[in-house]
């Protein structure tokens, strides 16, 4: 039986026991209800029962892979935040796990503290649907509904994308460093050696330009990334 906290429901998917009674155990404790799951059949219909507030999810598991369960909640248009979980060595299967829609990725060994401030920061960013709408340039975004356009066109992003956009959509025309993106969108108040914001300003930027629109998230070598309009 799962431990019971009094936060926000995390389901935690992984075809091993042991792996499962630990984060049960240590998410317990950190003040999450934990619900688990052995299988990616089992999480989809857990999600469908319920949807929990955040998802651990293994990428690697026979039968349906996190991968494809990630893919199938994206297609649902399910937005909850999943956090990835992966070995050192499944670096592809771990891109795309990011490229299905997966908000973040947790390399095993890792400490229970540093996960659950992971899924904290993910929770608190999910439900952040209070703000007012904003525009930059031909970019508008309506946090209270979490959806995004460029020149009329939908932008069609993940959690975490939208996430990265609207951090960069406070500031216009200020460049923000890695590590401040971190702080802001990932919740990371430490020291980490990620390549985590490039990789997602490389998918939001695509999705941004999609029709041919000229740059406006640009990179600042050196410094960081900016939202901007004109030259």
């Amino acid at each position: 039986m799962a431990a019971v906290g009094r936060g926000p429901e995390v389901l935690v998917v992984d075809d091993d026991p042991g792996v499962r009674a630990a984060l049960d155990l240590g998410l317990g404790l950190e003040g999450f209800t934990v619900r688990l799951a052995e299988d990616g059949e089992a999480a989809l219909d857990e999600v469908a029962g319920r949807p929990p507030s955040v998802i651990v999810l293994d990428v690697t598991m026979p039968g349906l892979s996190g991968v494809e369960v990630v893919r199938v909640l994206r297609a649902q248009g399910r937005t909850l935040p999943v956090c990835m979980l992966s070995a050192r060595d499944e670096v592809d299967d771990r891109v795309a796990g990011l490229a299905a829609g997966a908000d973040d990725y947790v390399v095993k060994p890792f400490s229970i503290g540093e996960l659950s401030a992971r899924l904290h920061a993910m929770v608190r960013l999910h439900e952040s649907t209070t703000e007012r709408s904003l525009v930059v340039g031909d970019v508008a975004i309506e946090p209270a509904r979490r959806v995004a356009s460029r020149a009329g066109r939908e932008l069609r992003l993940t959690t975490r994308e939208f996430d990265l956009l609207l951090a960069l959509a406070h500031r216009p025309g200020q460049v923000l460093s890695r590590a401040q993106l971190l702080e802001q969108v990932w919740g990371y108040t430490w020291d980490v050696d990620t390549n985590v914001v490039d990789v997602f300003i490389g998918y939001l930027r695509k999705k941004l330009e999609a029709d041919g629109g000229p740059r406006v998230l640009r990179t600042v070598r050196g410094i960081g990334f900016v939202l901007r309009t004109g030259p």
